[in-house]
């Protein structure tokens, strides 16, 4: 079973411009640039189990994953995670529904990330704000946080789905956080 743990952080647009920076200094390694579409499906054994099974779609792949909230007394999100690479997006989507799943929630969102050390950082932009994830070991966890001078930010305890209930804008029977569509001149 494998277990996600991560801390999150609500960050302004000036502290996206310092992290970014701090990360190039402290000599982390950049390891991808993306946007993302994301479709989360709740009902049935996932509401009963407080779980989410989530579509995300990149540019080069999409990803399905099943995620399960694991009660912690700590400022750490615990997760068990399971992914998987879909090569048919509408067959797995058509499974999706068959199983009585239900389209609840989707949002966007661009995130760029880094290594450094034993922890994986991304600095997300979401229509309703920017944020830092640090995802690894605890005490890695703890340790790039201080070296990045992240210890005194504002966690964030709830996931971008919850997020998106507050902020996004109900479209038929689906809470969505989309970015604003460019239109030409």
């Amino acid at each position: 079973m494998a277990i996600e743990i991560e801390k999150k952080y609500r960050i302004d647009k000036k502290r996206l411009v310092e992290l970014t920076a701090r990360l190039g200094e402290l000599g982390a390694t950049f390891t991808y640039e993306t946007f993302e579409e994301n479709y989360l499906h709740r009902g049935g054994l996932l509401d009963v189990s407080n779980s989410v099974l989530r579509l995300r779609k990149t540019e080069s792949r999409t990803v399905l994953t099943y995620k399960e909230k694991v009660e912690t007394a700590d400022n750490f999100k615990h997760q068990i995670e399971f992914e998987t690479e879909v090569s048919d997006v509408i067959a797995t989507e058509s499974i999706i529904e068959k199983l009585g799943y239900r389209l609840s929630v989707i949002y966007e969102k661009h995130r760029k990330a880094w290594h450094i050390g034993n922890v994986e950082v991304v600095l997300d932009e979401l229509p309703f704000g920017y944020y830092m994830e640090i995802e690894g070991p605890m005490e890695d966890i703890l340790a790039a946080e201080k070296l990045l001078g992240a210890d005194f930010l504002e966690l964030e305890t709830r996931g971008y789905p919850r997020l998106t209930l507050k902020y996004g804008k109900l479209v038929g029977e689906v809470r969505e956080s989309r970015f604003a569509k460019k239109t030409a001149a």
